[in-house]
């Protein structure tokens, strides 16, 4: 194999493909130079003078190594792994660093390699993540659970490429034997952990990077930035649907620091990725922020490659993969061909490979389990008439907590006319059928109630409404479709729900179907008053996961993250 890469690159031989009249970015010295970039077989073999035996004229565009998506959960998407890759090759995306703890959280280890063996049948390289924290903590109640002992067994199997976001940050500064044990087993193998640590610094930081953890993707501001760097880490700017620190982040970035950065999008639905874009629009967005184009295509390419150690990607060079990225001009960062290992395999924004056969074991359905649920199960009973209440806003996942003024009527708070909504979280992987009760404000829902399945990250049902019959009849509709999205328009008397068949967080149907759907039961969220600035549904799905900042809703009850302990919603 090595004598025909270099009979090709001396030119001995005839190159398989040869990219003529381009401009491309060489990422190791941060410059724009011109020449014929060489193909055989899956390699780069050269970048000069090269005949091939099919040419593409490019006629001054621009090629980019492939864009490297440094963290994301392909379920946030909604779509299956297949869908997923025929909607972000075309984007330019030819590696993914998958953290699958979604429907692991679900499914449990069958989930994690129910992902990679269905991103198999794509062109998409995905390199699947154990994940570490199924659950995410220890308060809630999830479909399934690693311990430190299945890390041990697991990391070394070649399906895992590292270990996943570790979002129990808490529990490693404490020096928790389950967390050490995990921690440990990642180093012994030899293979990355990926880290989650929002607002974490000082010698609670230190600690935390003592578990060999080398990324962060929750950083908020300069100064978190700062620190985080200056202590080995590599941070991610964020371009996802609902938590978006990019544009705010990207202002951290200069000539020395730069190759400490790396882009992701970690949670993207579909209808982002296909009306705005995915690592493409996050190059666009950071360009839009007066960041030079060469410095944010390293950062979406040789970085993360190098953080990886993806050995022998991200970049325009001889004996490289050649995941190749041919855009029209650094701005827009429009894609017109992508090349993986060598093939042609996306054109004009549409994918040359088939995704209507997909990969769908009978573990990954029917995985919606829940118990009688009646209207009385959503009463609140206050003390008095002073309340926590989660309180949201756009393009965060941090939720602080407000003490609100709510009156009670007949055992249950009285919200009507007020600007606060309720909100439960309800078991559904058939265990014990708890339902966890709060407040929500600065979401915005009212005229009926509006839930899904998709509940960072235990992945129990998470219903928002402004009374109790309408609450009770999203949960009914969740079972019925074996978990999705639904939302009962009490004013119409009309459900509106998409099933979400693959573990009650993803769809089994086209992207086209699946958008259409989705965008039109957004649309109904928006009329009946969520605020235009949050994402309806993503918003909610983050409202309990219990390791962001600062208040959150368990099946088991209202979260304090900061203090890690559960707390009264009755704030007198």
């Amino acid at each position: 194999m090595i004598k025909s890469y270099v009979d090709a690159a001396i030119s001995r031989n005839q190159c398989d493909i040869v990219l003529k009249n381009a401009s491309y970015l060489d990422v190791f010295c941060g410059r724009i130079r011109k020449g014929d970039i060489a193909i055989k077989d899956d390699r780069i073999v050269g970048i000069g003078k090269y005949r091939g035996k099919e040419i593409y004229d490019l006629a001054g565009s621009f090629v980019l190594p492939g864009f490297i998506d440094a963290h994301v959960h392909i379920e946030s998407s909604k779509l299956s792994p297949e869908c997923f890759a025929s909607l972000v090759v075309p984007r330019g995306t030819t590696t993914v660093i998958a953290d699958p703890h979604e429907i692991t959280n679900v499914c449990g280890e069958a989930g994690a390699r129910y992902i990679a063996e269905a991103a198999k049948s794509t062109p998409l390289d995905v390199k699947v993540m154990l994940p570490s924290c199924v659950p995410a903590t220890p308060f809630e109640t999830s479909g399934a659970c690693l311990t430190g002992e299945d890390t041990e067994r697991l990391i070394a199997d070649e399906t895992f490429f590292g270990l996943g976001e570790f979002m129990n940050y808490p529990a490693v500064a404490a020096g928790d034997k389950e967390a050490v044990k995990k921690l440990e087993a990642a180093l012994g193998a030899g293979k990355i952990t990926d880290g989650h640590a929002p607002m974490l610094s000082g010698k609670k930081l230190n600690a935390y990077l003592c578990g060999g953890v080398v990324t962060d993707h929750e950083c908020e501001g300069k100064k978190e930035i700062d620190e985080k760097l200056s202590k080995g880490m590599y941070v991610m700017l964020r371009h996802g649907s609902t938590a978006r620190n990019l544009q705010t982040n990207v202002k951290a970035v200069n000539a020395k620091n730069v190759r400490r950065f790396l882009m992701c999008t970690d949670d993207r639905h579909a209808s982002d990725i296909v009306e705005f874009g995915h690592i493409d629009d996050a190059l666009r967005t950071a360009v839009a922020e007066a960041l030079d184009p060469i410095k944010a295509v390293t950062i979406a390419t040789i970085n993360a490659a190098e953080c990886y150690n993806l050995k022998w990607r991200g970049a325009i060079a001889p004996f490289y993969f050649a995941d190749i990225v041919v855009v029209d001009d650094l701005r827009s960062f429009n894609v017109t061909h992508v090349f993986k290992n060598g093939k042609l395999v996306a054109e004009d924004g549409k994918p040359l490979f088939d995704t209507q056969e997909k990969y769908l074991p009978p573990f990954v359905k029917d995985t919606v389990h829940i118990g009688t649920v009646t209207a009385d199960d959503f009463k609140i009973a206050l003390k008095g008439k002073r309340a926590k209440a989660i309180a949201v806003t756009g393009g965060s996942i941090v939720t602080d907590c407000a003490v609100v003024e709510i009156p009670s009527l007949n055992g249950d708070v009285n919200i009507d006319s007020m600007q606060i909504s309720k909100v439960a979280v309800v078991e559904r992987h058939g265990k014990n059928g708890n339902i966890g009760l709060g407040l929500l404000k600065g979401y915005g829902f009212y005229g009926g109630a509006i839930g899904l399945t998709v509940a960072h990250d235990s992945h129990n049902m998470i219903i928002v409404g402004d009374n109790n019959r309408s609450m009770a009849k999203v949960a009914h509709e969740l079972a019925r479709i074996g978990g999705g999205m639904a939302l009962y328009d009490r004013n119409a008397d009309e459900m509106l729900s998409v099933p979400l068949d693959i573990g009650g967080i993803m769809s089994s149907d086209s992207p086209e179907n699946f958008v259409e759907a989705s965008d039109r039961i957004y649309a109904r969220a928006y009329v009946l008053g969520v605020k235009h600035d949050i994402d309806a549904f993503l918003c909610l799905a983050f409202l309990s996961l219990g390791v962001i900042p600062h208040l959150k809703l368990l099946d088991t009850g209202l979260f304090d993250v900061d203090k890690f302990v559960f707390t009264d919603i009755n704030a007198d």
